[in-house]
C-alpha cells in the first residue's frame, strides 16, 4: 500500500476555508457548538486557551457600522468569554478599550489585546483584582488616564462555586462572591461618574440566576439578583445626567467559569448548557452584541434601567 501522506499546506487551507464557508452559510443558531463536549477541568480562575471547544468570539457574522466610534470602555474581565467578545466587537464598531483581569491570566488577556489590535483599535491592560475596593478605584483611574476619557463601563468580571448545601457555603467564599460580583460593579460605578458624560453607559453581566435562582449557586444568585436591583435603581440615580445604566442577563455561557468552577465535575462541564432549551450555551460572540447594543446611543437612547434577557429560549419574565 502506498504510504499514507499529509494534505498540503494548500490543501489544509482550502479544507479550513471550506469547512468556514459551509458554517457561513448555515444559520447561526444551528452552527454553534453544541454537547457533549470534552470532560475537563480547570483550577479557578481558569483559562480560555485550554478550553476544549474554544470558546468563538470573533464573530465572523457581525458587521460594524461605527456605532461607538471614537469611544472609550472599560471591560471587567475582559480577558476572556464575554468580556473578550466584547472587547472584539466595541474595536470593531470604532472603540478603544481597557480591559481587566487577574495576573494568572495574563495570557488571556494578551490574547484578547492582540485580536482588539486586530481591528485597528488600542487595547490597555490593567491587571489586579476587583476584591480589593482601592483597585477598582484605580482601575477606572489609570484606564481614564490611558484612554483620554471613559465612555463605557462594561462590569463583567465575576466568581462562582457551586455548592450542593448553604452547608458547604463558608464566610471566606461568600464574601469573596460579593465582593467581585456587587460590591466592585457598585465601586466601578463610582468611580465611573466622576469622569463620565451625558451619552455615557454603564452595562453590567447579570445572569438568568438572578432572575430564576439556581439551587447550586446561592451566594452567585444573589449577587445577580443585586445586580439586577442596582442597575435600575441607578439608571433613575443618573437619567438627569444623560447616562443610561442597563445590565445582560445571559443563559449558560461557554466560557472559563464552567471548568474552574469547583463545584463542577469534568462530567458535568462535558454536558454544559444543554439544559437550556436550545440545547447548547452560547457562544460569548452571540451574546456581545447585546452590549454593543446596549452601549450605542443611537441604538438605544430610550433605554436604560433594563435587564435584557439572552437566555437560549428560557421563558420567564422579570
Amino acid at each position: 500500500m502506498p504510504a499514507k501522506t499529509k494534505p498540503s499546506s494548500s490543501t489544509r487551507s482550502r479544507m479550513s476555508s471550506g469547512l468556514q464557508g459551509s458554517r457561513a452559510r448555515q444559520a447561526q443558531i444551528e452552527s454553534e457548538p453544541k454537547p457533549p463536549f470534552a470532560k475537563q477541568k480547570q483550577r479557578a480562575p481558569g483559562l480560555e486557551s485550554k478550553l476544549d471547544p474554544k470558546p468563538r468570539y470573533e464573530a465572523a457574522k457581525y458587521k460594524a457600522a461605527g456605532k461607538l466610534e471614537g469611544k472609550c470602555a472599560l471591560i471587567t474581565g475582559g480577558d476572556s468569554g464575554i468580556g473578550r467578545a466584547v472587547a472584539v466587537l466595541y474595536a470593531r464598531e470604532g472603540a478603544d478599550v481597557a480591559i481587566s483581569y487577574l495576573r494568572e491570566e495574563q495570557s488571556d488577556a494578551a490574547e484578547t489585546k492582540r485580536a482588539v489590535e486586530g481591528e485597528g483599535r488600542r487595547c490597555v491592560l490593567i491587571p489586579g483584582d476587583l476584591k480589593k475596593a482601592k483597585f477598582c478605584e484605580q482601575l477606572v483611574e489609570k484606564a481614564v488616564a490611558e484612554l483620554g476619557k471613559l465612555d463605557i463601563l462594561v462590569s463583567n468580571a465575576a466568581h462562582q462555586n457551586r455548592k450542593k448545601t448553604l452547608d458547604e457555603l463558608d464566610d471566606e467564599e461568600l464574601e469573596t462572591t460579593f465582593q467581585v460580583n456587587i460590591l466592585a460593579y457598585i465601586r466601578l460605578c463610582r468611580a465611573a461618574l466622576r469622569h463620565m458624560k451625558p451619552g455615557a453607559a454603564i452595562i453590567a453581566t447579570s445572569s438568568e440566576t438572578g432572575i430564576m435562582g439556581s439551587k447550586e449557586l446561592p451566594d452567585y444568585s444573589a449577587t445577580k439578583g443585586a445586580i439586577n436591583a442596582f442597575t435600575k435603581t441607578l439608571a433613575q440615580n443618573v437619567l438627569e445626567k444623560g447616562i443610561r445604566v442597563n445590565a445582560v442577563a445571559p443563559g449558560p455561557v461557554w466560557t472559563p467559569l464552567n471548568p474552574s468552577d469547583a463545584g463542577m465535575t469534568p462530567q458535568k462541564v462535558a454536558k454544559f448548557g444543554s439544559q437550556a432549551p436550545i440545547g447548547r450555551p452560547a457562544q460569548p460572540e452571540e451574546v456581545a452584541p447585546a452590549y454593543v447594543f446596549l452601549a450605542s446611543d443611537a441604538d438605544s437612547s430610550y433605554i436604560t434601567g433594563i435587564i435584557l434577557q439572552v437566555m437560549g429560549g428560557e421563558p420567564t419574565g422579570g
